[in-house]
């Protein structure tokens, strides 16, 4: 009996850091899937060896030093997860072109609940947001993996240079340099369509805007969608490597090739750290919506600066919680009536 209550207790105790350890191995590994089976491996992992934990550490900071090993295992595979700005041009519309790269190419996106532990400090929870956004998240794909657990460590999840350094094995002074090295690869970035830090809960300001966003596409009123992007805003169709710029190739590309999009659904979610969109669209065989993008959007000074469809519903949107399939809205009256 006692022997399954410790089981019990330690399974308690080391599912309470799913979340925080979620956030920070997809922060390594850019990969919703990835970080998710790299956390699972971590828990089975302290589960087995549990009984050598001698207690020199906590037990959090001996999890995420098992994490950062299985991080560091996976990425020695090598392959930079990246958005389409990060591998192309941008490619006028009267060029666009479908071509599709293979799902490890990309940065994936990510629930909030699944990398976001409820934290009270304002501050904290801020940090932890903006380190979730898909452009600091693409940047810190591009820096060598052990820079990039150093700066996870040290600037989003605030651990001294000493406590790092004994995590991986190394001197205070090598965390300092990683460090250097690494803030100074990340200001070099243009992290185009980046947007600015979005306010939890949503400021009205903000609010307005994306209840003007989902009237706009789901009437698919193009003059009223340009007035929202932002004249450089940019567009992104995972796993479709071509990527837009600007309002009118943008609301073109919806017209031309995207044009079966009119009459969609919209319904909010959250996703790195940003608003978002289940976007499902009218489906002429079925009948009512089927499940087509996860819409991430970036913000900056009341415009849409970037607007990023991740394709893989089948993926996406079991991840994210939501149904493949929408009724029509007169059957759902009929049932809810």
């Amino acid at each position: 009996m006692s022997d399954g209550t410790a089981t019990t207790d330690l399974d308690a105790q080391l599912e309470k850091y799913r979340v925080e350890l979620t956030g920070y191995c997809y922060r390594m590994l850019g990969s919703s899937f990835e970080a998710e089976d790299a956390v699972q491996d971590t828990l089975v992992r302290a589960w087995r060896s549990h009984d050598r934990f001698e207690g020199r550490s906590s037990l959090r900071s001996w999890l995420y030093r098992i994490a950062t090993n299985v991080c560091l295992d996976m990425l020695t595979a090598g392959g930079k997860r990246a958005r389409p700005m990060d591998l192309t041009e941008s490619t006028p519309l009267a060029r666009a072109a479908l071509a599709p790269r293979p799902d490890s190419t990309w940065l994936e996106p990510m629930p909030d609940a699944r990398v976001l532990p409820a934290v009270e400090d304002p501050a904290e929870a801020a940090v932890a947001k903006e380190s979730v956004r898909l452009a600091f998240m693409a940047a810190l794909q591009q820096l060598p993996p052990k820079q990039r657990a150093v700066l996870i460590l040290r600037e989003v999840l605030a651990w001294r240079a000493s406590e790092v350094a004994e995590l991986l094995g190394t001197t205070v002074a090598s965390v300092n340099s990683a460090l250097q090295r690494a803030r100074a690869a990340l200001a070099e970035r243009d992290d185009r369509g980046a947007g600015a830090a979005v306010s939890d809960p949503l400021d009205e300001e903000q609010q307005k805007l994306l209840e003007r966003y989902v009237k706009a596409f789901e009437g698919y009123d193009m003059t009223a969608l340009t007035a929202l992007l932002h004249e450089d805003a940019v567009m992104t169709m995972p796993p479709f490597d071509l990527w837009l710029t600007g309002p009118a190739d943008i609301t073109g590309f919806m017209t031309t090739l995207g044009a079966s999009c009119a009459g969609s659904r919209l319904l909010p979610v959250r996703a790195n750290g940003l608003p978002g969109f289940a976007h499902y669209k009218p489906d002429p065989d079925k009948g009512g919506f089927s499940a087509w993008a996860v819409q991430v959007l970036e913000v900056s000074e009341g415009r849409i600066t970037g607007f990023h469809c991740f394709l893989d519903t089948q993926r996406w949107f079991p991840l994210f919680g939501l149904p493949l399939q929408l009724e029509a809205e007169s059957d759902q009256v009929e049932q809810g009536g």
